[in-house]
C-alpha cells in the first residue's frame, strides 16, 4: 500500500466498529478459491459502519466492491486496488405473520427460503440452493425454476456516500437476472412481499429443487456456478458441449465433465487459467456455432501486481 492508502486504512480502523484488513487474499472469499489480495477489506459492523465506510472512501476516491458469497465472481492473481466491503455482519431478518421480509444483505438466501417455507410463505422455495446473499441474489435478480427474488420484492434499502434511503423495486428495472442499483450504491437489506402457502407442499418443492440442483450442478471441485449467460433461446452449456470443450483443460482450471457450463478449480488453478480458458471457450463456440457467450460471473482486479490489466 502506499502512504494514502494507509492513511484511509487508518481511518476507517478507527471511525469503524466492524473488520478492516489490508492485503486480504480474495481466494478466502470466493468459491473458486482464487484471487489475488484486495488492498482494503472491510466487514462493517451494521447500517451506520457501512455508511461511514461509504463516506471515507468517496472522500479518498477509492474504488470498492462490494462481496457477499462470492459465488459469482473472479478475482484476478492481482489482486484489486481499492477496496472490497463484505456483508458478513449485516445478517438480519424479519418475517412477519403478514408475508412482508425484511433481509439484510449478508443472510444467506438459503437462510431465506427455509424461514420462508417453514413460516408457510410462497414465492421463494423454487431458489433453493442458489449460493448466493440476499445482497447478491438482488443485485443480479437470481431466479430458478420460474420464481426470481424480484418477483416478490417490493423495496431495496440503498446505502450511498451521503446516507442510506429506500428504493421502489419499480425504480431498478428488474428484468431476468438484471438489477439496476444507482452509481456507487450498496445494497444495505430488501423487503419481500411472499404469499401464504402450504408449509407441506412447499417443503416438498424446496426438498424436490435442492435434489435436482445437486444432482445437476454438483462438480466436485471448487467453481463459480454457471459461468456464461444462456443466450436467448439456447443453453450455454449445450453449445460449449457440442463443440467439443466438455473437460477441456488449462492447468488447474478445467471444463467440468459433469456440467459443460462450469469451470473447475482442482485446488491448483490460478485466476489467469480459469479467465484464460473461459476466453478459449468463448472463441470456440463462436468458431463452432457463431453463438456469443457472454460471462454470468464478474471479472474484478487486476493481472499482475503492477496494475496492468
Amino acid at each position: 500500500m502506499n502512504v494514502v492508502d494507509a492513511m484511509i486504512a487508518d481511518r476507517l480502523q478507527k471511525a469503524l466498529r466492524g473488520t478492516v484488513r489490508q492485503n486480504e487474499p480474495m481466494a478466502r472469499h470466493t468459491t473458486w478459491r482464487v484471487g489475488g489480495p484486495a488492498q482494503l477489506f472491510i466487514v462493517p459492523a451494521d447500517a451506520d459502519d457501512l455508511r461511514i465506510a461509504l463516506e471515507i472512501l468517496a472522500e479518498a476516491d477509492c474504488p470498492w466492491h462490494a462481496c457477499g458469497y462470492g459465488s459469482n465472481v473472479l478475482v484476478r492473481d492481482g489482486g484489486i486496488n481499492g477496496a472490497v466491503i463484505h456483508t458478513g455482519y449485516l445478517r438480519g431478518l424479519e418475517i412477519h405473520p403478514s408475508g412482508r421480509i425484511v433481509a439484510e444483505a449478508g443472510v444467506p438466501l438459503m437462510v431465506l427460503v427455509r424461514r420462508a417455507v417453514a413460516s408457510g410463505l410462497a414465492g421463494v422455495e423454487a431458489l433453493a440452493g442458489i449460493p448466493a446473499t440476499i445482497g447478491g441474489a438482488v443485485a443480479m435478480n437470481a431466479g430458478a425454476h420460474g420464481q426470481a427474488i424480484g418477483d416478490g420484492l417490493k423495496r431495496v434499502t440503498i446505502c450511498r456516500k451521503d446516507g442510506c434511503r429506500e428504493w421502489p423495486a419499480e425504480a431498478l428495472e428488474i428484468s431476468r437476472r438484471h438489477c439496476l442499483l444507482p452509481e456507487n450504491g450498496f445494497i444495505l437489506s430488501a423487503q419481500l412481499q411472499l404469499q401464504p402457502g402450504d408449509k407441506n407442499e412447499l417443503a416438498r418443492r424446496m426438498l424436490e429443487v435442492l435434489k435436482t440442483r445437486r444432482a445437476a450442478h454438483y462438480v466436485g471441485a471448487a467453481n463459480a456456478g454457471s459461468v456464461f449467460r444462456n443466450p436467448e433461446q439456447q443453453a450455454a452449456w449445450r453449445l460449449i458441449d457440442a463443440a467439443g470443450l466438455r473437460g477441456r483443460r488449462l492447468g488447474g482450471a478445467q471444463v467440468s465433465e459433469q456440467h459443460a457450463n462450469f469451470i473447475t478449480n482442482d485446488g491448483s488453478a490460478t485466476a489467469t487459467e480459469i479467465e484464460t480458458l473461459m476466453q478459449e471457450v468463448a472463441a470456440a463456440v463462436a468458431q463452432h456455432s457463431g453463438a456469443q457467450l457472454e460471462p454470468e460471473v464478474r471479472i474484478w482486479g487486476e493481472l499482475n501486481m503492477t496494475g496492468n490489466v
